[in-house]
């Protein structure tokens, strides 16, 4: 029996307003570009990678960027179009999310994007306080985040989320807290809140090099988590992940794919994908992408991932989830070996210092190891090979 075809999908629309301070991702400025060569691109890339490898049944696609919203409504149409012709869904319950930007969402486009089937979506909203938004290069305000939610709700979207971020610049536990009190009153399906992370490539990062960018303490950005967690818990979510919170049945089962550490197809500008052992990345920028999916698939680099390391990867993704790790995914993924057999002697020494605890199932972070996650996480790169 060969290696099960991917259940989830990730295509990358590259496109953006405008480049936030902090972002290093695969983005460009919309202004100029070859959108609807692009969106061609993409179904070339569609077309070789469903003959390589077809799929069966497709339980989840994710739509990221960039901001895959400033899609024109024809060109949304037709981009949806041809997701639904290449990865036809079959299951019933299928979640197909789509990145949304505050502002770059009106009726007519979210009546669109229902219409081709997206049912879940993800506002970049990262605060509510307007002087840090601008602070952190956003072009929306508060205003433009209630408008784009009141009318996604009108079209018929149920399953909402929005992205936070805290340990901004001059951020405070109190700035916070208000927009915690912001986010909570709109009573959404699920929220993610990230800490801010200095990339390199990114003015955020030139700014931290010249020692101009003013952030929490590490105190004041523990403190921050601690008030996240109470107040998602208080207001009735579960922390399902160390960033993520959601009502019960509204967790993303698609980032769960990723944390699973299972394969995913990865279509679009500078994607990752993940099948059978080996990891891609496409060629990054818009016009060579486009000129890559002409002759064939548009890889950047394919990487064989060792047995080693996909046991490490393993456990440093499932550790993000507060579930942690499960002994049996482990043995159905390598072989019958067991989490212990591999890492017994690493889980007793995090276990000792009171990061890890050991349940009926597998592992998981302790309290205070969702505190120090990345200390964690880190003590299982590299440790096989």
């Amino acid at each position: 029996m060969g290696t099960p075809s991917p259940e989830a999908v990730y295509i990358h629309i590259p496109f953006c307003t405008n480049k936030c301070h902090y972002c290093d991702f695969n983005s460009f400025v919309l202004k100029g570009q070859p959108v609807m060569d692009y969106l061609d691109g993409l179904e070339r890339e569609m077309e070789r990678t469903v003959r390589a490898v077809p799929p069966d049944t497709i339980k989840t696609i994710f739509v990221g960027g960039g901001t895959p919203t400033v899609l024109l409504p024809d060109q949304m149409e037709h981009f949806l179009r041809l997701v639904r012709t290449y990865f036809p869904t079959q299951a019933d319950d299928i979640e197909i999310t789509m990145e949304a930007n505050p502002g770059t969402t009106d009726e007519e486009k979210l009546s669109v994007m229902r219409a081709g089937g997206v049912n879940r979506l993800s506002f970049g909203v990262q605060s509510f306080d307007n002087a840090l938004l601008e602070a952190i290069g956003r072009i929306h305000n508060t205003d433009d985040v209630y408008r784009s939610i009141e009318t996604a709700q009108k079209v018929g979207f149920t399953n909402l989320s929005i992205d936070l971020m805290f340990n901004l610049p001059r951020q405070t536990v109190d700035i916070l807290s208000r927009t915690l009190d912001a986010a909570l009153a709109l009573d959404l399906k699920h929220y993610s809140i990230y800490s801010l992370k200095v990339e390199e490539n990114t003015l955020f990062h030139t700014l931290y090099e010249r020692n101009q960018l003013p952030l929490p303490e590490e105190e004041e950005e523990i403190e921050m988590f601690l008030l996240i967690m109470e107040r998602l818990k208080g207001a009735g979510y579960g922390q399902y992940e160390i960033s993520n919170f959601a009502r019960p049945g509204y967790e993303s089962r698609h980032n769960i794919t990723y944390w699973k550490n299972r394969s995913y197809y990865g279509l679009g500008a500078g994607a990752h994908g993940y099948w059978n052992g080996l990891r891609h990345i496409n060629v990054k920028g818009v016009q060579p992408y486009i000129d890559a999916t002409r002759k064939d698939l548009p890889r950047l680099e394919v990487n064989e991932v060792s047995r080693q390391e996909a046991m490490e990867d393993f456990m440093m993704v499932g550790l993000r989830m507060l579930e942690g790790v499960s002994d049996s995914d482990f043995r159905e993924q390598f072989g019958g070996q067991s989490i212990r057999s591999v890492f017994g002697e690493r889980i007793d020494k995090l276990a000792a210092v009171g990061l890890l605890t050991e349940t009926e199932s597998g592992v998981r972070l302790s309290d205070r190891g969702i505190l120090l996650g990345n200390e964690v996480f880190g003590e299982f790169i590299g440790i096989l090979s």
